[in-house]
């Protein structure tokens, strides 16, 4: 084969598949120490199940006969059985307590942490393969476990690095809504799935965007209709007022609610549950500007049976081209009773919660807090002679079992390039063992850390020659200490 026939393949990851190098890492790496450290604290159980789970266990995901992959990435297995890269960390859970119920501790409580994988259209901030990290109560229907995952999700935030009033978690109960309809006479779900799609577009088309959707229709920019809930005005407008009732504290939305639901026993029993999941955030220490009552939460709308909640990030972030953007919600959960119920035919309450990392990690980044995640290099040794790479090796040993990093330099280019890529890896210091050094016993360090401060502060070149900012030569007993001193607590 020639060189003008053969093949090369064209270099590139598949859409919604991102790279990520050490600084983007590091941050994920961050986050989900954080919150897992949360989690325990909270006396969580670490749990990790398979990449892979039978299709028919993922739910509204299954995959049908025409369409394998219709959301999931899915296989035939060698026994002809359909199987999913997870779509969430959910659907696994409910597989497992399912299937180890009666030797688990009820209730089961236990987190989990890893990629997740959506076959879907990618798009800016959505990708086919991200993080997620999840804590969730399976087997307790008290509300006080909703308020318990709200408080945990809360204090994940703030360790996750966001400080008070840069997050917020906002609650509602599915139960609310759905009294306020069967009060106004709507009892079909495919109607009431119509009402949800409507209140869920709040944010993006406004009051008068979804009163034309909770009606006939609305008919968009481009001409497209999109067909309403069909709801009469006087229904319509009761479903506004009820979006209406938020109020600055989770008390002044409950009074406000009370007067919108119009008696259910639906509604009714959803404005009991959301004063339990106060009385017991008051008791958690949640203030009302960490977690607050919102009406127009409404998350998954064929999931969820009864408390929803998001983590809505209030910080300003920027877009690609600097323009300020909402970023929204980094994670969100609530209670879905019927899940585990799937697999056994019996009730099994759950509620739970999930970050999801690699969005906070991206919030964060447009909130311009990149430069908190860059990644320092190792110590990097340099190589002058091939006949003294023993003793190079010699340094770096003894620097990692000081904890430090290092390396020695194992390309085949001079001192200049070596220097340049001491800088590119963000080195701390360059360590120099010339002939000169080693027969003299000591050794040469260059503090780059310094070195890139000052080369920010000299103009001049002919300055920055004279100065030799931060180089060194001492004994080389002395080399552990020294480094110490420039690495300080980040070793």
């Amino acid at each position: 084969m020639t060189d003008e026939t053969q093949f090369r393949p064209q270099a590139r990851a598949p859409r919604g598949f991102a790279d990520k190098r050490a600084a983007v890492l590091r941050a994920e790496r961050r986050i989900v120490e954080a919150v897992s450290g949360v989690y325990e604290a909270w006396g969580f159980e670490a749990l990790d199940t398979g990449a892979f789970e039978y299709a028919d266990a993922l739910g509204k995901f299954l995959p049908d006969a025409d369409r394998p992959n219709e959301g999931v990435f899915a296989l035939q297995d060698d026994d002809e059985q359909w199987m999913a890269l997870r779509y969430d960390l959910t659907a696994p859970l409910a597989r497992f307590a399912a299937e180890n119920w009666e030797t688990l501790p009820k209730p089961y409580r236990r987190y989990a942490f890893g990629p997740v994988w959506r076959n879907e259209k990618p798009g800016p901030g959505r990708f086919r393969q991200f993080i997620q990290c999840d804590a969730d109560t399976v087997g307790s229907a008290r509300p006080e476990a909703d308020a318990e995952i709200i408080a945990m999700a809360a204090a994940g935030l703030e360790a996750a690095g966001l400080t008070r009033g840069q997050a917020v978690m906002k609650i509602n109960n599915r139960k609310l809504l759905n009294g306020l309809l069967t009060t106004a006479g709507v009892e079909s779900n495919g109607q009431k799935l119509a009402v949800l799609r409507a209140v869920d577009k709040l944010d993006r088309l406004g009051t008068d965007g979804v009163r034309l959707l909770l009606g006939e229709g609305r008919k968009d920019e481009s001409g497209a209709f999109t067909k309403g809930a069909g709801l009469n005005a006087k229904a319509a407008e009761s479903v506004l007022a009820f979006l209406k009732a938020g109020a600055e504290t989770r008390g002044g939305t409950l009074s406000a609610l009370s007067n919108v639901i119009g008696g259910s026993a639906e509604g009714d029993e959803g404005l009991e549950e959301l004063a339990r999941i106060d009385a017991a955030l008051k008791g958690l220490g949640v203030a009302d500007d960490q977690a607050l009552f919102d009406p127009s939460i409404v998350r998954g709308l064929e999931y969820y049976t009864g408390a929803v909640f998001e983590a809505d990030l209030l910080i300003e972030t920027l877009d690609e081209a600097g323009k300020p953007m909402r970023f929204g919600s980094v994670g969100g959960g609530g209670r879905y009773d019927d899940l585990v119920a799937r697999f056994t035919g019996q009730p099994v309450p759950a509620t739970g919660f999930s970050f999801g990392v690699s969005r906070l990690a991206a919030a964060l980044r447009a909130a311009g807090r990149a430069e908190a995640d860059a990644v320092r290099g190792p110590v990097v040794v340099i190589a002058f002679d091939q006949a003294h790479m023993a003793e190079y090796f010699s340094v770096t040993r003894e620097l990692r079992a000081a904890g430090i990093a290092a390396e020695v330099y194992l390309g085949s280019s001079g001192m200049k390039a070596q220097m340049k890529y001491a800088d590119r890896r963000l080195a701390p210091a360059a360590i120099m063992l010339g002939g000169d050094e080693i027969a003299a016993g000591t050794v040469t360090i260059k503090d780059l850390d310094l070195g890139r401060e000052l080369s920010s502060q000299i103009a001049d070149n002919a300055a920055w020659k004279a100065e030799r900012p931060g180089q060194q030569t001492i004994p080389r007993a002395g080399l552990v200490a020294a480094i110490r001193a420039i690495v300080g607590d980040k070793a």
